[in-house]
């Protein structure tokens, strides 16, 4: 994830933070045949959010991805579950629902080519997409 420190100077007081430059193509990680969400990948989230909070022209569509093993309709169950579950945190940490939308590849769009589980590992996220909207 990129990240750009801010400081922002308010009664003499310096406070900084770290948001995010760009969240597109962010994405978090799961296990095999999981759709729980790591405390890494928690935290990968948090910053996500807090790059829509400072940002509020953008909003999201998580895509949930799976590697290529199992049927396709358990796959896209699942990148269902994995997209889902990523938008409970954006939606934990105060960012409107309206500004998140989900959909499930399953297997069927690979991100990475080829087999074996280092690429699989690769395959199984939820990546994030940034949509402007224009008020």
């Amino acid at each position: 994830m990129k990240k750009v420190s801010l400081c922002f100077v308010m009664l003499g007081l310096a406070a900084c933070s770290g948001v995010p430059s760009d969240i597109n193509d962010d994405k978090v990680f799961f296990a095999f045949d999981s759709a729980v969400i790591t405390d890494e990948s928690r935290e990968n989230l948090e910053q996500q959010s807090l790059y829509m909070k400072t940002n509020p022209n953008v909003n999201v569509v998580l895509e949930g991805h799976c590697d290529e093993r199992g049927s396709t309709e358990y796959n896209l169950a699942l990148g269902a579950l994995r997209a889902g579950n990523a938008a409970h945190v954006l939606i934990a940490d105060g960012i409107e629902p309206e500004r998140i939308k989900t959909i499930s590849y399953g297997k069927e769009r690979p991100q990475y080519p080829g087999t074996g589980e280092e690429v699989w590992a690769l395959n199984r996220n939820s990546t994030t997409k940034t949509v402007e909207v224009n008020e």
